[in-house]
């Protein structure tokens, strides 16, 4: 299972430190989303981190600065419209789902479970399992991995691997604890483990 972090919104002292042991720690992605801040400041601060994890970092915005840095790749908003190119895309129901995965790479798709930094967003009560199982496990128009995003935590992990999600996004799990860079070894870990134990199987 492929887990990635997604960055605070806004300005966090404890983000660069955790970054970095976060990808000491194995992390391969990690998506700078800062909707509030303007091309000029993103700038500045990818360009006080160091040189070396500008490969594993993508952008939610201010995309003309992934090529100018040497980034590791744009995401697209659901509501954007598809750009050659990227990364990555959000998705928010099974139509733009399905559309998606024939064109990126990955695609982050939610909101799974009540979300952890955003009180009162979660999916509806009727959340279509059963539908999503069937379109995660049927045959994919080209090499997408879909990870799963909202609420995550290690103890949920499971349930995305059951729907057939091939990872999942963090957010409040990782930036709602006191120690970031443990709670991402500890969903790290629990992904590992149910790796192991399928392949078991």
């Amino acid at each position: 299972m492929r887990i990635v972090v997604i960055s605070p919104e806004g300005s966090d002292p404890r983000e660069v430190p955790a970054l970095g042991g976060m990808l000491a720690a194995g992390l391969e992605r990690y998506h700078v989303r800062k909707p509030s801040w303007g091309a000029g400041e993103l700038e500045d601060w990818l360009l006080a981190l160091p040189a070396a994890w500008r490969g594993a970092l993508i952008l939610h915005q201010h995309h003309e600065l992934v090529p100018v840095l040497g980034l590791g790749g744009r995401h697209d908003r659901d509501a954007d419209p598809a750009s050659a190119g990227a990364e990555s895309r959000s998705c928010h129901d099974l139509a733009s789902l399905r559309r998606a995965m024939g064109s990126y790479p990955q695609v982050l798709f939610g909101p799974i479970f009540p979300s952890i930094s955003k009180p009162g967003h979660g999916p509806a009560p009727d959340f279509p399992w059963l539908e999503l199982k069937g379109i995660l496990a049927g045959p994919r128009p080209g090499p997408c991995r879909v990870l799963a995003v909202g609420g995550i935590t290690a103890e949920r992990l499971g349930r995305c691997l059951e729907a057939g999600f091939d990872g999942a996004a963090l957010k409040g799990a990782v930036w709602g604890c006191g120690d970031p860079v443990l709670a991402y070894r500890r969903v790290r870990d629990a992904a590992h483990m149910l790796e192991a134990s399928r392949h078991a199987a």
